[in-house]
């Protein structure tokens, strides 16, 4: 029997495959991306096997997206401006000549009375996922090919476009001079176009497609900064953050569960440079979580400071998200490549290069762009911001 006639019921199931399936039924976003993971149209012979490949890759998917659009690091509630008292002097005096970081926590507190309020913006493109590309339709789901030859014949692919915007409320105030209670809320818009294409040796029909939007609050912060010690230059600051599960978690705006944040800050301070530093723990939310972060600032004029960050996670639960080869159960000489999200914990690094411009009085607007320095997980190419701030 020819190679040809062996597949012949691929043929077939093309031609009745012509109108592709909608999700026009499905309410949610995951209910949408679980329908273009599972609605597959290459043959294996092996239903149950593919329907658990399908749902563990679907999973893995699922996961990644929330990592990266509902657990990741919520910008810095901390103001701009942070004050102390002068003891030789017995005035109140600017702690620093710098703005601070963006999602690098400082040791210093706003001091006693003061406080801060803002608004952040943000709008990021995700393009790849484990560094497979989302947009060329080279992200294979599932595959058959002959053994003695490099590709495949029979193959779908995922192609996904997914934007977030992000609009961050923010808030923090003065209890004392070394304690500090701040507050975060995200508002979401998350947007998802999908298909699924079936390509058998060059003829390719769509299989299914699917476009979602999604509004609302994400999940909410409340945050809380006591330094330990205050030094001239220097200081170290232990912090807490409740993240709340106020976001919708089956629309991908939230996680889903409470995550408690628990954090060692330390700083560096001296005339236009500061240093800080950030090492945490978190447990709950979308995983359990190892993270931290440093940051260089620099107060280039009175009104205008540069920041730079680099921050990783790691994160137990992200898995990758791989093809795996296995034997074709009916025909000898061809093997079926899976998408399945598998494996130990990962780790994430990004960056983030800004300023911060004091445009009057205690009113400061700033920006930044983030970037992924590793391909873990979800990513887009650049992740631009504004915001702007104002202390009292």
């Amino acid at each position: 029997m020819t190679r040809q006639s062996l597949f012949r019921t691929f043929v077939c199931l093309l031609l009745t495959a012509a109108v592709p399936a909608s999700a026009s039924a499905q309410s949610t976003i995951t209910d949408i991306v679980g329908f273009l993971m599972t609605n597959q149209a290459v043959q294996t012979e092996d239903f149950e096997r593919e329907r658990a490949a399908a749902e563990t890759a679907r999973d893995a998917l699922t996961r990644a997206l929330l990592v990266s659009l509902t657990s990741g690091p919520i910008a810095t509630s901390s103001g701009g401006f942070v004050y102390r008292l002068n003891p030789e002097l017995g005035t109140v005096e600017r702690a620093t000549e710098s703005f601070g970081g963006f999602f690098v926590e400082r040791a210093l507190t706003p001091g006693h009375g003061r406080s801060a309020f803002g608004v952040s913006g943000s709008t990021a493109a995700f393009d790849s996922i484990d560094g497979h590309s989302l947009r060329d339709g080279s992200f294979l789901t599932i595959a058959n090919r002959f053994r003695d030859e490099a590709g495949p014949f029979d193959t779908e692919s995922l192609t996904l476009r997914v934007r977030s915007s992000t609009m961050t409320v923010f808030a923090s105030f003065g209890i004392s001079d070394r304690f500090e209670l701040g507050a975060a809320v995200p508002f979401l818009r998350l947007t998802l176009e999908g298909e699924r294409i079936n390509v058998y040796r060059g003829s390719s029909i769509q299989q299914a497609g699917a476009t979602a939007v999604a509004s609302g609050m994400g999940d909410a912060a409340i945050r809380a900064k006591y330094m330990l010690l205050a030094a001239r230059s220097a200081g170290f600051a232990v912090a807490g953050e409740l993240r709340l599960p106020t976001g919708d978690e089956t629309n991908l705006l939230g996680a889903g569960r409470a995550a408690v944040r628990i954090m060692g800050i330390g700083s560096f301070e001296r005339g236009h440079m500061s240093l800080h530093g950030n090492a945490g723990i978190i447990r709950g939310g979308i995983s359990d979580e190892f993270n931290f972060g440093g940051a260089g600032a620099l107060a280039v004029t009175p009104q205008v400071t540069l920041t730079g960050e680099l921050s990783g996670r790691f994160l137990s639960d992200l898995r990758s998200v791989t093809l795996t080869a296995a034997p074709h159960p009916s025909y000898a000489g061809v093997e079926t490549l899976r998408l399945t999200g598998e494996g130990p914990g990962r780790y994430i690094a990004t960056a983030v290069a800004g300023l911060k411009w004091n445009l009057a009085g205690t009113m400061v607007l700033a920006g930044h762009l983030r970037w992924n320095i590793t391909k873990t997980g979800l990513t887009a190419p650049l992740t631009p911001s504004v915001g702007i701030e104002y202390a009292f």
